[in-house]
């Protein structure tokens, strides 16, 4: 496996000097954000696909530099109820897959959308329980009328391209645990897949080695990303929390940097899961810890994954 980093981290550092700060670090790859919630500092896809020499340009700094891209995301919700979001979103999500295919990327990133709970929504709705039966008429509605109509032909489009889509399970989507991610891989079980960040499952209680077990093969990228959660305030009111992720002495949990949220030998087993899976991929660490600024995350987080990542296949003499 290789160690790498989702460069939305850099802000707006140029894509040269970030990718020399990469290099510094002694990674191996770069995840890029191409629009919508990660925005475009270090790639605008219009712009690189209007212009063979942009494009050549983006691609030689990557790959002078020893450097590989392990997924383009462009992370949004392309079934927003606001058509000017959903289009947005979309046409980003199109352009971006046009994009890898030039790049001769594998791997486009996003998330699953949430649509509104009917045809009248104006909001997109979240919808985790089945009572009053309100709730599971709608949940039945979005995933029929929504869901299934959008990545049908969302696969329809990743598949002429070449192209596989990772979908990152996050609660507000009605992608957010293994069993919804495999609901919507069945649409299309060769193109769509997951995008495994294990913070987002550590809070609501699931064991990342066993998700990871239950997806297989259908992991197609990983974020090392780490949550500490707060015994007190959880005992107290649970684990859904809407707090301000500032406001972390009050919150049930927060996003730290790996290590700090897990010890080693908790991300050790995800790791040999992920082998057992036949991941031999990229761990992308996402730095999203409000208690420690990004450059310090990321040098931690660096530190922290050299140790735990499986770098050797099986069958390598210890004295090679």
């Amino acid at each position: 496996m290789k160690i790498g980093v989702f460069t939305v981290l850099f802000g707006e550092t140029p894509l040269e000097e970030t990718l020399d700060l990469v290099v510094d670090l002694g990674l191996d790859a770069v995840e890029i954000g191409t629009g919508a919630y990660p925005g475009h500092a270090h790639c605008h896809p219009a712009k690189l696909l209007a212009s063979d020499r942009k494009l050549a340009a983006f691609r030689d700094a990557i790959a002078r530099r020893g450097l590989t891209i392990s997924a383009l995301s462009c992370h949004g919700n392309p079934l927003h109820p606001k058509a000017s979001i959903a289009r947005a979103h979309h046409q980003v999500f199109e352009q971006t897959v046009a994009l890898a295919r030039r790049l001769e990327v594998e791997t486009v990133i996003t998330f699953s959308g949430c649509p509104a709970a009917d045809a009248r929504g104006t909001q997109p709705a979240w919808i985790v329980s089945p009572w009053p039966p309100e709730f599971a008429e709608s949940l039945d509605w979005q995933w029929k009328e929504r869901v299934v109509p959008y990545w049908k032909q969302a696969a329809r489009l990743c598949r002429a391209s070449g192209v596989r889509v990772a979908i990152e399970m996050h609660p507000n989507f009605v992608v957010y645990n293994p069993e919804t991610m495999l609901r919507l891989r069945a649409i299309a079980p060769a193109v769509i897949g997951c995008n495994f960040d294990p913070s987002h499952l550590f809070w609501q209680g699931a064991d990342p080695a066993a998700a990871i077990r239950a997806i297989g093969n259908g992991i197609y990228h990983v974020h090392a990303k780490d949550c500490r959660l707060d015994p007190h305030n959880i005992a107290v009111n649970g684990v859904l929390d809407a707090k301000k992720y500032t406001r972390e002495q009050e919150r049930s949990w927060i996003f730290r940097t790996v290590g700090y949220g897990n010890d080693a030998g908790v991300w050790k087993g995800m790791v040999s899961a992920l082998r057992v899976a036949g991941y031999d991929h990229v761990l992308s660490i996402e730095h999203e810890d409000s208690l420690m600024s990004g450059a310090e995350g990321l040098r931690k987080a660096v530190a922290f994954l050299k140790d735990v990542v499986i770098r050797e296949p099986a069958g390598v003499a210890y004295w090679a």
